[in-house]
């Protein structure tokens, strides 16, 4: 098992160094980059951005060669595109993620400002999802075939069939604007720093309330289904005959045998889920409820051509993806001891 993850480590390098030299060559040849951007601000004298490739384009014309190296100074580009790949490899080593071009701030600090709003969506939407559909799909495994099971399904198809963002729309249509039960925008009151701290639980709760909703329906109904398939397929072996036969409550032959192993799919998943509920943005539950968090972030970034935050935010969810998948397949070997990388 050690040999096994010495390798997984050592091959994370090349995939990691892979990943952020395809991105890097893919962004020398993106049109409308900070320094055409630049030089568009200062011809028109109003930032509305570039159009075109290259320093060729139209709102280069006219503006003093002497303007052009500035800005290609200032955001790095008057040094040739190898150099500038070493130096970020390097920066990146010393988990150095650089500085914004638009924002001037570093981008460590722009991902750990951002964070807590994709904290609070991604990881409600991981424990309500967890906890509705595990318990979901042993019902639905135990009563297979009943109306019971038929109901329920057609309603997680439903759920699942229905895009997270559409729900929020009809949410906050309905909750939000007619019944004007939950907050439209943010996600706590503009008075939160006045309020009690039982006060700011109950502001919290009810603002993330509707976003959570929307992105829990679709999320809950892969696992449900999981669970009940994986349990389905268990109850049907010798074993649970053997221990039914022993004289053993039904209680018992679910939870303490079949549990453990229709399980293994469902517990290799949890190191994923959970990582990413710490990085992973839905950038259009977090633009229809205005909640700056990550995927607003990483989309303004890319459209803004704020490269200092696209491959400081790619080389740091890569390297957190990278282990994460790692630490799925030791789960494997935790929850089915049969299980050997050797």
């Amino acid at each position: 098992m050690l040999l096994y993850s010495l390798k997984r480590l050592l091959l994370m390098v090349p995939t990691l160094l892979g990943v952020l030299f395809l991105t890097f060559v893919v962004i020398q040849f993106v049109p409308g980059g900070p320094v055409e951007q630049y030089l568009a601000e200062a011809k028109a004298g109003a930032g509305s951005g570039a159009e075109g490739g290259g320093l060729s384009y139209r709102g280069a014309q006219g503006v003093d060669p002497k303007r052009i190296e500035q800005a290609k100074a200032l955001y790095g580009f008057d040094k040739p595109a190898p150099e500038r790949f070493w130096q970020m490899l390097k920066q990146f080593a010393q988990f150095d993620l650089g500085k914004s071009f638009f924002q001037n701030r570093d981008v460590s600090a722009l991902i750990w400002e951002k964070l807590p709003v994709s904290m609070s969506l991604g990881l409600w939407t991981f424990f309500i999802s967890y906890l509705v559909a595990v318990p979901l799909g042993v019902a639905k495994a135990v009563r297979a075939g009943s109306r019971f099971d038929l109901v329920t399904t057609l309603l997680v198809l439903v759920g699942y069939a229905i895009p997270g963002f559409v729900l929020g729309v009809a949410l906050l249509v309905i909750f939000g604007g007619q019944l004007q039960w939950f907050p439209l925008r943010g996600l706590t009151s503009a008075n939160w720093d006045t309020l009690s701290w039982g006060a700011r639980i109950t502001d919290y709760l009810w603002h993330i309330a509707l976003p959570v909703t929307s992105m829990v329906l679709g999320s809950f109904a892969v696992t449900a289904m999981l669970t009940k398939n994986a349990f389905l397929e268990e109850i049907r072996k010798h074993y649970v005959v053997t221990a039914r036969a022993k004289g053993l409550s039904e209680r018992q032959v679910l939870w303490k045998h079949v549990m453990r192993n229709a399980l293994i799919p469902i517990i290799t998943g949890f190191p994923a889920a959970f990582v990413g509920a710490f990085f992973t943005g839905s950038l259009l539950i977090e633009t229809l409820f205005s909640l700056d968090g990550l995927g607003l972030l990483s989309y303004e970034s890319v459209i803004r051509r704020d490269y200092p935050v696209v491959m400081g935010t790619l080389y740091l969810f890569t390297l957190i993806g990278l282990v994460t998948k790692l630490l799925s397949d030791l789960c494997y070997v935790w929850a089915d001891p049969r299980i050997k990388y050797d």
